[in-house]
């Protein structure tokens, strides 16, 4: 019998498993499980971008688009990036359209990073981060956020971590688990280091749309002198609650976005054609889907916030994307600890804290992208389980 361990690849066998898959899959076998656990609106696709899909079907459009996406899309994105952020690109040479923001995410650091680069990342953030570099042999330093910061990174906390090694920023914002956001005056600060030191910034802003609050979403790229620095890394799935068409896109110089269509070109050739027409369509006559379901997460949001703080697991208000990052300290768990209870107790699955970086120890992610009555329910079983742990 071979021997598989030996032939595989020793950077991929080192890398560990998703922590969110991992109770999402064990919630998956059991019966009555209420899931707070994947970052998955519960919308529909609004039906006029459905049905953009079901008409490019119809017609017969099935063909390859172009390696870049169809130039199209990439002139809606570019008009769309303008109209929001008032940052232009060249859909020429500027944008690569890809299969989901987590391709673009990975083409980007693999067409930037050599053995050694290091890659500075905050945390906690999302579980993707820091393997991809690790795969593209890459130096993943990961700079803690503190809840007393609000989570956000601080122009300090960056500096004390830059080397001559560092060349890449990766910002977040929005951030999946704690939705903090970075607000314009945040990102001058982080803008200056970033001019001092000459890095480059990975900005991943698919939850850009979803930013609570009177003052909306700044793209990093819109601040002075960060358009060439920078990659702007969105997509549709959370925006236009289009998780399964697997769509995004990627923005920034074309010194760099080239290598990166090469490696898509190679990998990938193309994103999904009916996709694209369905992207289309959401670009040119989605906001009004936007604002009606960024208003339905504020009110779940708040009920989620007020809740968890009620019950004594401390929760500051999030300003972006649909998470809560609850603490859970006092309870005496650890996060781990607390995810299996809950769910072996009371049927609810959550994800702990440190699937996201081990400064995430003490505290659970909690995605509000479900129904009210979902999330009350669910709070209901939580509030259970927190009395019931009180009078053991």
């Amino acid at each position: 019998m071979l021997d598989y361990e030996s032939l595989l690849n020793h950077q991929i066998q080192a890398v560990k498993p998703s922590g969110i898959r991992k109770f999402f899959d064990i919630a998956n076998e059991m019966e009555n499980v209420i899931s707070l656990s994947i970052g998955e609106p519960d919308f529909c696709t609004p039906w006029h971008v459905r049905q953009a899909a079901i008409d490019t079907l119809q017609q017969g459009k099935t063909w390859y688009s172009p390696n870049r996406g169809f130039l199209e899309l990439r002139q809606e994105i570019s008009k769309w990036l303008k109209h929001k952020y008032q940052v232009s690109y060249n859909p020429d040479n500027e944008i690569l359209v890809t299969v989901g923001g987590s391709e673009a995410i990975d083409l980007c650091i693999r067409s930037l990073i050599n053995p050694g680069d290091e890659v500075l990342i905050p945390e906690p953030s999302f579980v993707c981060y820091v393997p991809m570099t690790t795969m593209a042999k890459g130096i993943p330093v990961t700079i803690e956020t503190k809840v007393e910061d609000n989570f956000r990174l601080t122009a300090k906390a960056l500096k004390e971590k830059i080397t001559p090694k560092s060349k890449l920023l990766i910002l977040p914002f929005p951030n999946n688990p704690t939705g903090a956001v970075m607000r314009r005056k945040h990102l001058e600060e982080i803008a200056e280091v970033v001019r001092e030191h000459n890095l480059l910034v990975l900005s991943d802003e698919i939850y850009g749309e979803l930013t609570y609050g009177e003052t909306g979403h700044v793209c990093f790229a819109e601040i002075e002198g960060m358009r060439e620095h920078t990659i702007v890394i969105n997509g549709f799935s959370k925006t236009y609650a289009m998780t399964g068409w697997r769509l995004g896109y990627a923005a920034g110089p074309h010194q760099i976005i080239d290598p990166m269509t090469k490696l898509h070109q190679y990998a990938i050739m193309s994103s999904p054609t009916m996709a694209q027409y369905a992207a289309i369509e959401a670009l040119k006559n989605g906001d009004d889907d936007i604002l009606c379901m960024r208003e339905q997460y504020d009110v779940r949001r708040r009920l989620i916030v007020d809740s968890l703080n009620e019950m004594g697991l401390t929760c500051f208000e999030p300003e972006g994307a649909f998470y809560v990052f609850p603490c859970i300290k006092s309870t005496g768990l650890t996060s781990e600890s607390f995810a299996e209870e809950l769910l072996r107790k009371e049927h609810v699955a959550v994800v702990p804290g440190n699937a996201f970086g081990n400064c995430g120890e003490g505290f659970l992610r909690v995605s509000y992208s479900y129904s009210l009555n979902h999330i009350t329910e669910a709070l209901n079983r939580i509030q259970r389980f927190l009395k019931e742990r009180s009078t053991q």
